[in-house]
């Protein structure tokens, strides 16, 4: 058995790490307009109660409380004027839900009970530096990450909370350059593209959608109407109708889209899946989407395993909170090399912990970071919608989970994100890798 944890990042894409937060949305390797989809699936827009309605869930009620005090917090560039909960009558595209909301309460609550109440990771008394909050400019994602973190800290002080933002869905901070990114995006967007339009059966479908929902094909194509479907499906709505049904007590067969129709969609997805890890492609544009964040990820570890605790002053944060998008956490799957996982689902949370070993003693464990030797006692863990994923990953496939320490050392994990997880693109570092010419 090991300590309690040192450091853990929550990315809940959402991560978080940082809570993801899927509600309404699903994975898109090619980006899509919210508005096109709005408009292109608008007559099929349902009634989902947003939280600032009466609460379906009694988890709701005392979290809708605590976000009227949020005017206490503090809170970076344009945060300060999202909503903190989901509220417009109708449920808009892009928009969070009960359900939503309610699935990062409870995943909150299950951190709370495994690094708080079992680990004490954060006292009651914590400090502001100890917790790092950062989102993207999206309410979805705001929502989504207090909703996480009022069930991992509840009723937390808003006075200690500072939530910071990022303006790049990569989480990629000042690294977010990086020509050969893009190049291999486009060079897997294409491939997707030729594999779509080849599906027969997908065509097919397409087109009865958009006969029904009285659409043009192409813009049903391209809004990837699977998001919409899969929100109707979750919240146990029936799928859309076409306008002249919506309003009809009984809808005539044939009217309204079908189970068979998200078969035939989420089945070529499957497909694409299989097909994507075969061209190699979209691994290399994850390598380079997901190596800023997970190099922020190492570094932080790194200071607390050599015991440099502070940053400019500042304590070092032992809870890091990223609430992100799908978008964020598939190329941080590929990039570990746990591509298996397949899309992340609604809500999915990745972790990375950081860990130390008991039989070491603090006296110790002074005396080896002056002579260098940190590293070994230091391990990593990391899960996946709470399943411990590690020897999963490319940088502990091979680690002997059988030797005298059963955890992957921390020293892995480093060697990867600094230069191994460069060498499927052909380079030693991210710089390298991002500027060189893509064949």
């Amino acid at each position: 058995m090991l300590a309690r944890s040192r450091f853990m990042l929550v990315l809940v894409v959402g991560a978080l790490l940082a809570v993801l937060s899927f509600s309404l949305q699903y994975l898109h390797l090619i980006p899509t307009n919210p508005v096109a989809e709005q408009r292109s699936l608008g007559k099929s827009r349902k009634r989902v109660n947003p939280v600032r309605l009466k609460p379906s869930h009694p988890l709701l009620a005392s979290f809708i409380s605590h976000m009227a005090l949020s005017g206490r917090g503090h809170w970076d560039t344009s945060l300060g004027s999202l909503p903190r909960l989901p509220n417009h009558s109708t449920c808009e595209m892009g928009e969070l839900t009960q359900t939503g909301v309610v699935q990062h309460l409870k995943n909150g609550d299950h951190l709370r009970q495994a690094y708080i109440k079992r680990h004490n990771l954060l006292t009651a008394d914590w400090s502001p530096q100890q917790l790092w909050v950062e989102t993207t400019g999206k309410s979805r994602t705001l929502q989504s990450g207090l909703a996480f973190l009022f069930g991992f800290l509840p009723h937390f002080d808003w006075s200690r909370l500072t939530v910071k933002q990022q303006w790049s869905t990569l989480f990629c901070g000042s690294s977010c350059e990086c020509p050969a990114r893009n190049r291999y995006l486009d060079q897997e967007q294409r491939r997707q593209y030729r594999q779509r339009t080849a599906d027969t059966e997908l065509e097919r479908t397409y087109v009865a959608m958009a006969k029904t929902l009285g659409v043009a094909t192409k813009n049903l194509r391209a809004a990837n109407p699977v998001d919409a479907l899969l929100c109707h499906f979750c919240h146990g709505l029936p799928f859309p109708c076409s306008s002249t049904q919506i309003t009809s007590n009984a809808p005539d067969e044939g009217a309204c889209l079908t189970l068979q129709h998200f078969a035939v969609i989420r089945r070529q997805q499957k497909n694409d899946e299989l097909e994507r890890r075969e061209a190699g492609l979209y691994r290399r544009y994850a390598v380079l989407a997901a190596h800023p964040y997970l190099n922020r990820t190492a570094t932080r570890m790194e200071r607390i395993a050599r015991g440099s605790q502070t940053l400019k002053g500042k304590e070092e944060a032992v809870f890091a909170l990223a609430s992100a998008h799908d978008v964020t956490m598939a190329p941080l799957l590929s990039a570990l090399g746990l591509e298996g996982a397949g899309f992340p689902k609604f809500a999915a949370r990745l972790v990375f912990e950081l860990w130390n070993s008991p039989e070491v003693k603090d006296k110790d464990r002074k005396s080896d970071r002056k002579r260098g030797k940190w590293l070994e006692n230091m391990f990593i863990r990391v899960l996946y919608n709470g399943e411990d994923l590690t020897f999963d990953t490319a940088f502990c496939r091979d680690h002997n989970r059988h030797s005298a320490q059963p955890l992957c050392p921390l020293g892995n994990f480093l060697s990867f994100v600094r230069k191994d997880m460069f060498n499927i693109v052909n380079a030693t570092s991210y710089l390298q890798a991002c500027h060189q010419i893509v064949l």
